[in-house]
């Protein structure tokens, strides 16, 4: 059984250093070979490009565009009323992702409208979500790129997200039906909606494209005190076959370097594994 290869989310961690740039050398610097950033689009792809490469990354995910952060958009995917934007939004994000050599697309669903109740719009949005996920396969299909639906909690980080469970999402992409759109399992908010993960890593991974990890409840190191047992977790995943990318996405909770200590004892127990698409 290979190793986990770990991606350092540079969004979430070191938060001590300004810019994307210098947060891509410090991953480097820590050891990682893979990064993903959620939204890469306050810099040129190019000043991105060239960080990762003289850290020695490689790039493996990134978010479609939030929408209106000021009116509270979360991604557009599911949003009825916002398809062109989506469209827009994707193409930029397809830029990037050719730009920075990233093969996966985090779709954002975005949220239930303000003032809207959930049941009376879920319909709709999954219709809207259906319709944008369809177009958005086949673009990315052109330029060999895979597109994620990620669940992201409604209990305590997001209550207005329209996708929240991976039953949910794993239904919709059965609607959409194309080999290019995958899951994107992030453990954290799959315990905090569902629990059970063991069933349904083991039900869901043949479809999951990226995973994702922090401690519940608080969100911090995989090491740190929380619910979830990582050694055992990351056993589960390497024992299924997992052959994709677990990206730290977490908040530190204190200096990013020294709380990478779990992977470090993880890296130390398995192996470094050489990095590849």
């Amino acid at each position: 059984m290979a190793p986990l290869r770990f991606s350092a989310n540079v969004s979430w961690l070191f938060p001590e250093l300004p810019g994307l740039s210098e947060r891509l050398h410090a991953a480097g610097r820590a050891g990682f070979e893979a990064a993903e950033v959620a939204w890469p689009y306050t810099e040129s792809p190019e000043a991105l490009a060239s960080a990762a490469q003289t850290a020695g990354l490689r790039l493996v995910l990134i978010n479609t565009p939030r929408g209106d952060h000021e009116k509270g958009e979360m991604g557009l995917g599911a949003v009825p009323g916002r398809q062109a934007a989506f469209r827009e939004g994707l193409e930029q994000a397809v830029l990037y992702a050719k730009a920075l050599g990233c093969p996966r697309i985090h779709l954002m669903a975005g949220r239930v409208p303000q003032g809207a109740d959930r049941a009376a719009v879920k319909g709709e949005m999954e219709t809207v979500f259906v319709e944008n996920l369809k177009h958005a396969a086949g673009v990315l299909a052109q330029e060999n790129l895979v597109g994620l639906l990620e669940p992201i909690n409604t209990r305590i980080t997001d209550p207005r997200y329209f996708l929240d469970t991976p039953r949910q999402a794993a239904t919709i992409l059965q609607k959409v039906g194309r080999p290019n759109l995958q899951l994107q399992m992030d453990i954290f908010h799959w315990q905090i909606m569902d629990g059970n993960l063991t069933g349904n890593i083991r039900e869901f991974l043949p479809t999951v494209g990226h995973v994702q990890v922090a401690q519940v409840p608080d969100r911090g190191e995989p090491g740190s005190s929380g619910e979830l047992d990582f050694a055992y977790l990351f056993q589960l995943l390497e024992d299924e076959g997992y052959q994709g990318f677990v990206g730290c996405e977490y908040r530190p909770r204190g200096d990013t370097v020294e709380g990478l200590s779990w992977l470090r004892s993880y890296w130390d127990r398995r192996g470094h594994p050489q990095t590849g698409q």
